[in-house]
């Protein structure tokens, strides 16, 4: 068994010896445990940092292609390194490492596919109010999305076992933590989660420079994935409510009729057929929606065939680059004591 910790950076060379310097080089269960860098294309010492603390393997893209397609480049190269659990964490250090062997526990027991990890937001201290509530409002939505019970959707610490991280396809351009949360629910994948520990806040979020932007962002990320999988009910859902306001305008217009008033009322008559019309053509969006969706379906299966033939053919990752020169030992992380080992076991 081979456990793979990814971490996706970009300008990372002061926090990123911060994060390793936690992380386990041996994990319970685990015949092999290793490092992989994703350089979002840095243009700092990101690389030479990463090497000189001993990271085995490095994907560097030619330029910053975002959050999501990092972490895809990422799963892709750790799967064809013969990984058969991956962890992701952030390389800002919010995480702590030494949770890693909670993490992976209900995959290693066979119980979960994949597990995120929650931060329980409302102890962090350098979180807002405001973020808090905003935070456990997104997470809800996203749980009722997605239909899993996962507390913290927005938790980048997270880990997936083979099967489920070949079945992955992120397409949003800007994170990955909802859709992957959404897609796995959606995907019949045994979702767990695990409370895990942060660390103080290193620097600010190049994510969200706002709360605005956090908000709009990630309001935008929920609906437009929800949509990608459940169109039908999307769009039927917005017919019937223009349905029901054309209705309306038309009882309106009837009543009037009634009164002998229908000539002074023509308006809402030729209102209520406009909404009527919008209402149909809804509901068509729908219907084509679902086909699509359904489509959809089918190319990510063919998708993860695709992965499982490159892995038979031994196709090598993109992009990829050694780690940590062969000869000298790569310099060690602290390894927690018995106490603590003890303590994230519990």
């Amino acid at each position: 068994m081979k456990l793979i910790i990814q971490i996706p950076c970009l300008n990372e060379e002061t926090t990123l010896p911060q994060t390793l310097r936690d992380l386990p080089r041996a994990v319970d269960g685990f015949d092999a445990v290793e490092w992989l860098v994703i350089d979002d294309g840095s243009t700092d010492r990101t690389i030479d940092v990463a090497r000189e603390c001993g990271v085995h393997h490095i994907v560097r893209l030619t330029n910053n292609k975002g959050l999501a397609n990092g972490f895809q480049a990422g799963l892709d190269a750790c799967l064809k390194l013969g990984a058969d659990v991956i962890v992701n964490t952030d390389a800002d250090n919010q995480y702590d490492g030494r949770d890693i062997p909670k993490l992976v526990a209900p995959i290693v027991a066979g119980d979960a596919d994949m597990v995120v990890g929650d931060r329980q937001v409302t102890t962090i201290e350098h979180f807002s109010p405001a973020k808090k509530s905003l935070q456990r409002l997104g997470s809800w939505v996203v749980r009722q999305a997605s239909g899993t019970t996962v507390p913290d959707t927005t938790s980048g610490f997270r880990a997936y076992n083979r099967e489920a991280a070949l079945g992955l396809q992120v397409v949003s351009k800007f994170t990955y933590t909802l859709e992957t949360i959404i897609q796995a629910g959606k995907l019949t994948v045994a979702v767990d989660h695990v409370p895990v520990r942060t660390n103080p806040k290193t620097r600010e979020s190049r994510l969200f420079p706002s709360m605005w932007t956090y908000i709009r962002r990630n309001g935008i990320s929920i609906f437009r994935i929800y949509t990608l999988y459940e169109p039908l009910r999307v769009f039927m859902s917005a017919a019937a409510l223009v349905g029901l306001a054309a209705v309306a305008v038309w009882t309106r217009f009837l009543i009037s009729w009634i009164q002998g008033e229908g000539s002074g009322h023509v308006q809402s008559l030729i209102l209520g057929a406009v909404l009527f019309n919008a209402a149909m053509l809804l509901a068509a969006l729908g219907v084509i929606g679902d086909l699509l969706s359904g489509q959809r379906i089918m190319l990510q299966r063919i998708f993860e065939r695709v992965r499982r033939v490159e892995l038979e053919l031994g196709v090598k990752p993109s992009h990829y680059e050694p780690g940590a020169p062969a000869g000298p030992a790569p310099v060690e992380a602290e390894q927690p004591s018995t106490e603590e080992r003890e303590a994230v076991q519990l």
